[in-house]
């Protein structure tokens, strides 16, 4: 099963603390999860800490499932850093700033593990 949702991301306090750590598990930790309500997570037949794919136009990951309850329907969130990077698109628009809102996405369960930040690096290159 997949659920078709919209992806947004945006900075957390736990994301913000370990940035001079991103190699480390506490980076992997505050940043490399996709958030949903309790009622996508359920119709997708996850639970909190199975790993999920989210897939748009501009790429995929896959990263552990978190709930938030105070996501819509339908509304997946993964905070900024290399994960939210691997599927945004990568065009500015001479900004300097993708776009982190707003993006069609496909979230679907997977057996597949989440890779690490230097794993996610080698293999965006």
């Amino acid at each position: 099963m997949n659920l078709n949702a919209t992806f947004i991301s945006g900075r957390t306090v736990n994301q913000g603390c370990n940035l001079e750590n991103k190699t480390s598990q506490a980076y992997f930790d505050a940043a490399a999860y996709c958030e949903m309500n309790s009622k996508d997570a359920s119709s997708l037949g996850v639970e909190p800490g199975n790993n999920v794919k989210v897939t748009t136009d501009h790429g995929s990951v896959v990263v552990p499932m978190a709930i938030c309850d105070g996501n819509p329907d339908g509304l997946v969130f993964i905070p900024m850093g290399p994960w939210a990077n691997a599927v945004v698109d990568p065009d500015t628009k001479g900004c300097g700033m993708p776009g982190f809102k707003g993006l069609s996405a496909v979230v679907e369960p997977t057996d597949e593990k989440a890779p690490t930040m230097p794993e996610l690096m080698a293999r965006l290159k």
